[in-house]
């Protein structure tokens, strides 16, 4: 029997993930392409909670890979890796493990925000898509970017759609055959096409973006 996901479903699992890619496949056939080539997208999830947003964040306009080293320098500084712990750090602490001065502002603020209670992140596994965004983005140093990228990994929404992702972007170019970088806007259209599975179709594209040769992995 095929499940019902008439309403949005509210995390991905790999059943609903192959289903979403069922309905993607059917609708658009430049998708339809690239599950043929690649196969199934991972689910590139991450653990929900503190650690994986203080990853994010070092993500933040630098290399998938150097954010990587950067955050497992943190860990192996302090694990478990706690908003208390991560305020423990001096300033030439951060330097050193690899945060900017911006980024370890950013870090502060955001731990500092958890111990205070400003932020609750197992409440918003509770809130709907736009209200569990509009808490993470009240965050200094958190825009809407990061507050996607987390959506989508941590708490696996099925219909986010991270359009300020450079690699997503680039993906939709080359899937689509456009002649140049899609705009903001023109991204925006595109996602309105594959809801309430542009999660899923987030995934295809950076399936088909890191498959190419010497591409490294979310």
């Amino acid at each position: 029997m095929i499940p019902d996901y008439r309403h949005d479903p509210p995390v991905l699992d790999e059943g609903r993930l192959a289903h979403g890619l069922a309905v993607l496949a059917a609708r658009d056939a430049d998708l339809a392409r690239v599950l043929a080539e690649f196969g199934p997208p991972p689910m590139w999830a991450r653990p929900p909670g503190f650690p994986t947003l203080i990853h994010i964040i070092l993500e933040q306009q630098v290399s998938l890979a150097s954010a990587r080293a950067a955050y497992e320098k943190l860990l192996a500084a302090a694990s478990p890796l706690s908003p208390q712990a991560f305020l423990e750090f001096s300033d030439a602490e951060l330097r050193a493990i690899g945060f900017s001065r911006q980024k370890a502002s950013y870090g502060r603020s955001l731990a500092g925000a958890i111990l205070a209670g400003q932020l609750d992140l197992d409440r918003l596994a509770q809130l709907d898509d736009a209200s569990a965004r509009a808490e993470l983005i009240k965050m200094k140093g958190i825009g809407g970017w990061t507050a996607d990228i987390y959506l989508l990994m941590s708490l696996l929404r099925p219909d986010i759609w991270p359009v300020g992702d450079l690699a997503l972007v680039q993906a939709a170019r080359q899937v689509k055959g456009l002649s140049g970088l899609p705009s903001l806007a023109e991204m925006e259209s595109l996602g309105e096409t594959w809801r309430p599975w542009r999660a899923v179709a987030a995934r295809l594209l950076w399936h088909h973006y890191l498959s190419a040769p010497g591409r490294k992995s979310r």
